[in-house]
């Protein structure tokens, strides 16, 4: 029977003879040694234009930060799992990213029923846990070691309303994905679409694996009085409502969420996107933002680094939500001036005016997601690209 020795279990043998990290094998390397940063994507599977990104990104800036010295001196690893989407990898992949690999901090979970299924073993571990998924049920009620990087579903909910309510819409129907995403940003909408007086007077759904919505589609277009339409969900299914959407020649407005705020989403549609509206964050109109906003010098960066390696047209909020993700953890790091688990929770909380491609950052304990409604921008698809409504 083989016996795996992890790091730990060695330094404690080495300090039961009284030897010190730097007279193991590998000497003074041992004083450099990695920062492991642990990560679970969706990178193949229905929402691999989610993770796909993600991944790339995580990569391209490890890779970068390493060349000009690392984090505290040290290294960083990148250790990655592909979950294909599926919530039960992550849990199988999470444990063996804190029993076996002995990361020292977790962001990733590309989906959100992954990062709620995951949740719990964070917690337990008591690490450091940043999520990119988009959930409100990540961060509310606040978990003491989990954080998230893109805008809540409650967030799209409300600034989707706001525009139906400056066009003077105030019926609508929904067709949301029972995915985890879809399914919360269902609830959500349903719970504040009251304070902007709307009324939902259809309310279809769709499973993950649906490859035609026109019966729940004919059902909306059949019922009386519908003056614009809203789609939560992510992945493949709201290509397919927007085709469906487009056949049955229904007139009234599309809304998608920021679940589609990727190039991918116009390819999948093709032409049926057009008129689509949804909010996103800037980084989808980056040039397009006035020079006076503060975020624009950071999105296009970001955008222009990502798209000179991986191809113009490629960038997406997703890949942002790394971006971040990788940011504010290695931030706070160095503002704990060390890798332990409860001071960089600590820093990570402290985060104050952190400009990232999703807007604003600032942590508090009451608000492990700091971002505002402004962080969101109000897009249209026009031409086959993004514009800037507002």
């Amino acid at each position: 029977m083989s016996v795996r020795l992890t790091r730990r279990m060695v330094l404690a043998a080495a300090a039961a003879f009284g030897l010190t990290a730097a007279a193991l094998p590998g000497g003074a390397a041992t004083a450099a040694e990695p920062i492991k940063i642990g990560t679970f994507l969706a990178v193949t599977g229905p929402a691999s234009f989610l993770g796909d990104p993600e991944l790339k990104t995580l990569q391209m800036y490890i890779d970068s930060m390493n060349a000009e010295g690392g984090v505290l001196g040290r290294p960083l690893e990148l250790v990655h799992y592909d979950t294909g989407g599926d919530p039960n990898k992550a849990v199988t992949f999470v444990k063996r990213l804190i029993d076996q690999d002995e990361v020292d901090v977790i962001i990733g979970g590309t989906s959100s029923g992954e990062s709620l299924a995951v949740m719990p073993l964070m917690e337990r571990a008591e690490m450091p846990f940043i999520s990119f998924a988009g959930s409100k049920k990540i961060v509310d009620p606040v978990q003491k070691w989990v954080f998230k990087t893109p805008h809540t579903d409650t967030m799209a909910c409300e600034k989707i309303f706001e525009d139906m309510k400056a066009q003077g819409t105030t019926k609508i129907a929904m067709i949301s994905g029972t995915d985890g995403f879809g399914a919360s940003m269902q609830a959500e909408c349903k719970g504040v679409a009251g304070k902007y007086g709307i009324e939902i007077l259809a309310d279809e759904t769709y499973g993950p694996k649906d490859t035609d919505m026109t019966a729940q589609l004919t059902k909306i277009k059949n019922t009386d009085g519908v003056q614009a339409v809203l789609n939560p969900g992510f992945g493949q299914g709201p290509a397919i409502v927007t085709k469906n959407y487009r056949q049955l020649q229904i007139a009234a407005p599309l809304y998608q969420s920021h679940g589609v705020a990727s190039k991918q989403f116009i390819e999948l549609a093709g032409d049926a996107a057009e008129g689509v509206r949804l909010p996103a964050a800037a980084l989808l109109v980056a040039e397009k933002l006035p020079d006076s906003d503060p975020q624009k010098p950071v999105v296009v960066a970001y955008k222009q680094a990502y798209e000179g390696k991986h191809g113009a047209g490629s960038v997406s909020t997703f890949g942002g939500h790394a971006y971040d993700g990788l940011m504010l953890i290695t931030d706070a790091m160095k503002r704990a001036g060390s890798t332990d688990k409860a001071a960089v929770r600590d820093a990570l909380e402290q985060t104050k005016g952190y400009m990232g491609t999703g807007g604003e950052v600032t942590f508090s304990a009451a608000d492990h997601l700091g971002l505002t409604l402004d962080a969101f921008r109000m897009l249209e698809i026009k031409n086959g690209d993004w514009a800037l409504i507002q």
